[in-house]
């Protein structure tokens, strides 16, 4: 897979830049009334990682109320599964669903600087996701092209090549496990994407002038999440449903059940081994240690997104004292990048800012 990837990264035009979006408020988070998670009420937790780590998984799994700190009969269950999940032969690459076919004929025709629209705009309206992404982006702020456009041809021409290449490779990774799966696959797995979205953008910031692949800071950000989405499923087939699901410890086992999760479908896709690597560094023992170049972009980026993500759920405040006191002015401003961004318009926002 990533091959193809990379030949259609690598070959096209650079296009021009995309138009900044204006700052908009967050969409509301489908839960009521959320609380604020002020950071200063973790204050046993070790680190400011630790903390935010914390909160973002009782978000996920909407396990604040929980005072249980280990495992449940119901928790160890499901961790059991997974271990032989990733110690079986197939080391759970078998649980992700493989792309849609139009996805690979479409790159292969951006890979031509002289693309036929009409071609593109034909294949394109063969696949009713591809159509709603599409028009949803050339709509969005970040276009701001004023009256609503509802033409997939229109669409093609104000997207660019470049503005498809971002959407279709996105789209390709999105599908990963069907939302009809269970309860927890419907509220958890939404929420993993958009914060891999928000950390896709982060790591092509932080990329930067730094000895990275800007494509691979890129992709690591998308698929860093991959393993944990679909270890939701084993927790939809195991959950017994009179235990709750969510525990801290729970969830660090399972963060590095998703963490091994990942790195095995990175090499059944042919990722290269810079992204393999820079998964396998996210262990919170190697914080602080001398990571690769791509380790340390996705490690930061996972981290500013995780921030920006529960500061729009108002879980986090990133106005409270010393909470950015550990981050570097290009941290800071990476953070400040994605809280004036809109939801899910990371796409035309990469691009813009390459």
């Amino acid at each position: 897979m990533f091959n193809w990837l990379l030949r259609l990264f690598s070959t096209a035009p650079q296009a021009k830049p995309a138009p900044a979006p204006a700052p908009a408020q967050a969409t509301p988070a489908p839960a009521p009334a959320p609380k604020v998670q002020n950071i200063a009420t973790h204050s046993a937790l070790s680190t400011q990682r630790d903390q935010v780590d914390f909160v973002f998984a009782s978000w996920l799994f909407q396990s604040e109320e929980n005072p249980e700190v280990f495992t449940n009969k119901n928790e160890d269950g499901i961790l059991a599964a997974l271990d032989a999940t990733v110690k079986s032969e197939e080391s759970g690459a078998h649980m992700v669903r493989r792309m849609p076919g139009v996805i690979p004929q479409l790159l292969q025709s951006l890979r031509n600087s002289e693309f036929s629209g009409a071609e593109l705009s034909r294949t394109i309206s063969h696949d009713v996701v591809l159509v709603a992404e599409v028009l949803r982006l050339v709509n969005s702020a970040a276009y701001n092209t004023g009256a609503p456009i509802t033409s997939i041809d229109h669409a093609i021409l104000i997207l660019g090549q470049n503005g498809l290449r971002q959407l279709i490779t996105g789209v390709a990774f999105k599908p990963i496990i069907n939302l009809n799966s269970g309860s927890f696959t419907r509220m958890v797995a939404p929420r993993l994407w958009a914060q891999s979205e928000r950390c896709a953008a982060a790591c092509a910031t932080l990329a930067r002038n730094e000895p990275v692949d800007p494509l691979e800071a890129f992709l690591v950000g998308l698929i860093h999440n991959v393993g944990l989405t679909v270890s939701l499923r084993v927790i939809d087939k195991i959950s017994d449903g009179r235990q709750p699901v969510g525990t801290p410890t729970f969830c660090n086992a399972l963060t590095a059940y998703g963490r091994t999760l990942t790195a095995n479908i990175a090499r059944e896709w042919h990722f290269p081994d810079a992204v393999v690597t820079a998964i396998g560094e996210q262990d919170d023992k190697n914080i602080g240690r001398n990571l690769s170049p791509l380790g340390r972009v996705l490690m930061m980026a996972d981290h500013l997104s995780k921030i920006d993500t529960l500061s729009r759920q108002n879980r986090f405040d990133t106005a409270a004292p010393h909470v950015l006191d550990d981050l570097t002015d290009k941290e800071i401003d990476c953070l400040q990048r994605l809280a004036a961004d809109e939801e899910r318009d990371w796409t035309a926002i990469t691009m813009s800012r390459q």
